[in-house]
């Protein structure tokens, strides 16, 4: 049981370390929506998640309320569009209405973001999914709340490298299409290896097939609780400092799961994972950069940050574990430029590249995220790095994911405001050398060796 105990025990991380739960996300089945006339599926989409999710945002400020907890997103995920969509959709345009279809429901029932308007393509393409894809630019541009994402590769299937090179033509023109917004639209957009069903953190959260007809996913952020926690093992081994995050972690996952427990209980609908991932924000003293230079780092991008990273991820996921039953979604470290403070500084001390970057997704919560680049860099080049994050994910039988904005009419040495959690960034250098014949070789990376468990 979670006593008043606990929950006062955290009080001074909420009031002075930004403990957070960074969201209540509830999952939507969207399978029974379908039909083969689009206008009878937008109307039954929006019917369902305006019913389901009508009382969440009321929800989450009572739980607020009642235990002091800050709640920073109420969020909804669907069914995969490229699946929903599939019998209804005929054209780019048909998926484009569905997107503005779930924005509207955003809209209605309060949310910060909707996610789920995704396709699954590790191994290949549908029809429709390869419409959605080319749907994207247009979606992003149309909506405000909508978040999109694809998953191009697992460990089980490989990489489609259609889809990856797809994906990198994507990405450059819904750069172009907001690129009055400074290319917001690429932000609400992320590209997956080994995604998981059941995350809760926009811009990759989906309702996976295999999930209940609703369900509700919990994710918590403490980067600053584990700050301060590092701060007192100061001097101390390794072994030590492993025991002290992972017993703060324990604490912050109790959190989660009250607030998961509650948001369940008053909505009537079953909980499904905590998902604990420290996720930074513009804030001082919220970065994971800042739980790494206390580990004894000048700066994050100095030799020891993926060991140092390595820690922090590993016993973040421990301490959840033992606090609840079902740890899920992403749980670990995420590590975006944009939203860390402390990223953002040792990118501009010429301390962090991205080259290490991509060396520290090897052992992190997710990818490359949140990255602002040169608005010139090619769509293959940008390819190219999805290809290298995506082997990282396939061959560590992992998560990885790349949230990269090519920001248009901007250069290295120039930076990008996008405000509120979305934070800034200064613009990194990528490897001037050219890819594009490795990218036009097409067809699919097969899986790994070790991928064969049956």
């Amino acid at each position: 049981m979670i006593n008043l105990f606990e929950v006062n025990e955290t009080n001074k991380m909420i009031e002075q370390e930004n403990l957070d739960v960074r969201t209540i996300t509830i999952g939507i089945s969207l399978i029974d929506c379908i039909d083969a006339d689009i206008d009878v599926l937008c109307q039954n989409i929006y019917q369902k998640i305006t019913t389901v999710a009508a009382h969440l945002v009321e929800t989450g400020e009572a739980i607020e309320k009642k235990y002091g907890i800050p709640i920073v997103n109420k969020r909804i995920s669907v069914t995969p569009i490229g699946l929903v969509g599939a019998a209804a959709c005929h054209s780019t345009d048909d998926f484009v209405k569905i997107a503005k279809t779930l924005d509207r429901c955003a809209e209605k029932v309060g949310v910060n973001f909707i996610g789920g308007y995704s396709a699954l393509v590790s191994k290949g393409m549908t029809q429709a999914e390869k419409l959605l894809i080319q749907s994207i630019p247009q979606a992003m541009k149309e909506t405000k709340l909508v978040c999109s994402s694809v998953n191009v590769g697992s460990t089980k299937t490989g990489i489609n490298m259609d889809a990856v090179k797809l994906v990198g033509e994507i990405i450059k023109e819904t750069a172009e299409l907001t690129q009055e917004s400074d290319s917001i639209g690429c932000a609400k957009f992320v590209v997956f290896c080994n995604a998981p069903d059941d995350n809760p953190f926009m811009a990759g959260a989906f309702h996976g097939v295999s999930e209940a007809d609703a369900i509700i996913n919990v994710g918590v952020s403490g980067p600053g609780v584990v700050r301060k926690a590092i701060q007192t093992a100061k001097g101390k081994d390794f072994g030590e400092l492993c025991e002290i995050v992972k017993k703060t972690a324990f604490k912050i996952t109790r959190v989660g799961q009250l607030v998961a427990r509650e948001a369940s209980a008053a909505l009537n609908i079953p909980f499904g994972i905590i998902d604990l991932s420290l996720a930074p924000t513009p804030a001082v003293g919220d970065s994971i950069a800042d739980c790494l230079t206390e580990m004894g780092l000048e700066r994050v991008g100095a030799p020891g940050t993926t060991a140092a990273l390595a820690i922090l991820n590993d016993q973040v996921k421990k301490g959840g574990v033992m606090a609840s039953s079902y740890v899920g979604g992403l749980s670990g470290a995420f590590i975006p430029v944009s939203e860390d403070q402390g990223m953002i500084d040792a990118v501009e001390a010429g301390a962090l590249t991205l080259e290490k970057l991509e060396a520290m997704t090897c052992v992190c919560s997710v990818g490359l995220d949140m990255i602002a680049i040169p608005g010139k860099t090619s769509a293959k080049t940008i390819s190219g790095i999805i290809a290298d994050e995506m082997a990282i994910g396939m061959i560590n039988q992992k998560t990885t994911a790349v949230r990269i904005i090519p920001v248009i009419g901007k250069d290295v040495g120039e930076s990008v405001e996008f405000g509120g959690l979305l934070g800034y960034a200064p613009i990194m250098p990528v490897n001037p050398f050219s890819c594009d014949e490795f990218i036009d070789r097409g067809g699919r990376i097969p899986a790994p060796i070790h991928s064969f468990k049956n």
